[in-house]
């Protein structure tokens, strides 16, 4: 490893990156339209009173992928760690990745009431929801394998502690590039332009095609450090991270994982139900689309366009540099932003207040992924990536759509569909609940910044699996 990235090497984190990016994004955003329009979208009043809130359906799916996402990563991280093989884990994982995403499409009522001979409207739309729920694990899985478990393994073996917080910047704007695109094709699936099945097949072919790609481009670095491998136990090392010595020797990396696990908790108390907040309640309140191009509204949002990609340049000049000064406020930052979105449904608040929290939670990302990546016992990056996954996805995505779920049914917000039934949509209280979680991100922090929060190695003493 040395302290210069091989062109080459960056062009394949960004490839993978955006890749993996439409994949995720795809799941995270439009499965959950497809729940609500396709699914839910034309179902009767005794479906719709026999079946469980589409909110609710929502949560779960969310919460079993985050279950998947985790034990795929545990078993498939400390596998690529064995094997040394992290380009087979990505290449054939992406490719397998983009299969099972291409056949969302084919997803019905009407498929799933023919394949299991099913005829009451209730248990149809119950057994479906979980046919889309059992599916999205597989797709997890694969995602899984190949991305959280086997990319960022190889994005820290490939890098230097002084490369860490520019490479995490470049992967979190791809990542923001990858999900303005997929909003970009995905709106006209929502709004009916273009079918679920023609989106999720394009998608899952690119996603696939790169995988084929890795199998020529990516390339495996050598190790820095070498394993006893003959006295190394696979089963131990699942729960290596897990140790009481462990965690004493590495307190920087567990506070760096708390405090961006809260700040992901707060982000998925409202994601998961933001293109649906959107569509039927944001829309309708400011008068439907036309009214919402007109010159105020493009003004703003081009303003915070402006100054979203301004502090993107600022984070790209200073991301390697002063993480300290920058961490707290960015968590009042995006703490502030969210209060604001909670206090009202006006577009033009709405626009203000995402500023605050794109820009707040962009820069928690960079600079606590990258001192997740500083921190992880070098030669162990495959380990410790499901201990990670527990912090920044299981915990997350388990308790934030649950919170965001109970939020919105309190506030019992609802839209008639085809059928005149009323249906349960999000409400902004939910973003007054992300906003109280992501202020709690303050109390890790605050340990983590006096315990330094620089990549100076910490002077213990790793034990072996």
């Amino acid at each position: 490893m040395t302290e210069k990235l091989s062109k080459r090497n960056w062009f394949l984190i960004t490839l993978f990156c955006f890749m993996g990016g439409i994949a995720w994004n795809t799941e995270n955003m439009y499965f959950n339209t497809f729940m609500y329009n396709s699914i839910y979208g034309d179902a009767s009043h005794e479906a719709m009173a026999g079946a469980m809130a589409p909110t609710t359906a929502v949560s779960r799916m969310v919460a079993f992928s985050a279950i998947a996402a985790v034990l795929t990563t545990f078993i498939m991280g400390n596998l690529s760690d064995k094997l040394k093989n992290r380009r087979l884990f990505i290449s054939v994982g992406y490719v397998l990745w983009g299969g099972v995403t291409a056949t969302f499409g084919f997803i019905s009522k009407e498929a799933t009431a023919k394949l299991l001979h099913l005829s009451d409207e209730a248990t149809i739309l119950t057994a479906t929801v979980w046919v889309v729920i059992l599916m999205d694990i597989v797709m997890t899985f694969m995602g899984s394998t190949s991305n959280d478990a086997a990319f960022q393994a190889w994005v820290t073996d490939i890098t230097h502690p002084k490369q860490r917080a520019l490479v995490e910047t470049l992967l979190s704007v791809v990542g923001t590039v990858s999900a303005v695109a997929i909003t970009g094709v995905g709106t006209m699936a929502q709004a009916g332009k273009l079918s679920y099945r023609v989106f999720f097949a394009g998608l899952g072919i690119v996603v696939s095609v790169c995988g084929v790609a890795g199998l020529f481009l990516l390339k495996d670095p050598p190790r820095t450090v070498e394993k006893t491998e003959e006295k190394s136990n696979y089963l131990a090392d699942l729960v290596y991270g897990f140790r009481p010595s462990v965690i004493k020797s590495n307190p920087r990396l567990y506070l760096a994982l708390s405090a961006f696990g809260l700040s992901v908790v707060a982000f998925q108390v409202f994601f998961p139900y933001l293109l649906v907040y959107l569509q039927y309640v944001v829309i309708p309140d400011n008068g439907g689309v036309e009214n919402l191009i007109r010159p105020s509204v493009i003004i703003t949002a081009v303003v915070v366009i402006g100054l979203i990609i301004a502090a993107v340049v600022l984070m790209l000049k200073f991301s390697g540099e002063h993480k300290a000064i920058f961490l707290a406020p960015s968590a009042v930052l995006m703490t502030a932003g969210l209060f604001l979105l909670s206090t009202s449904t006006n577009i033009h608040i709405i626009l203000i207040g995402v500023l605050p929290v794109v820009i707040g939670n962009a820069i928690i990302n960079i600079l606590l992924g990258a001192a997740v990546k500083d921190f992880i016992p070098e030669g162990k990056a495959g380990m410790f990536q499901g201990i990670r996954m527990i912090f920044v996805v299981l915990i997350p995505m388990v308790v934030g759509p649950v919170l965001g779920d109970l939020a919105c049914r309190n506030a019992a917000a609802t839209y008639p569909n085809e059928f005149g039934v009323e249906t349960i949509v999000p409400d902004k209280a939910m973003f007054l609940v992300a906003a109280v979680v992501c202020a709690l991100v303050l109390i890790p922090m605050f340990f983590l910044l006096k315990k330094g929060v620089d990549a100076v190695p910490e002077k213990t003493e790793v034990e072996t699996a």
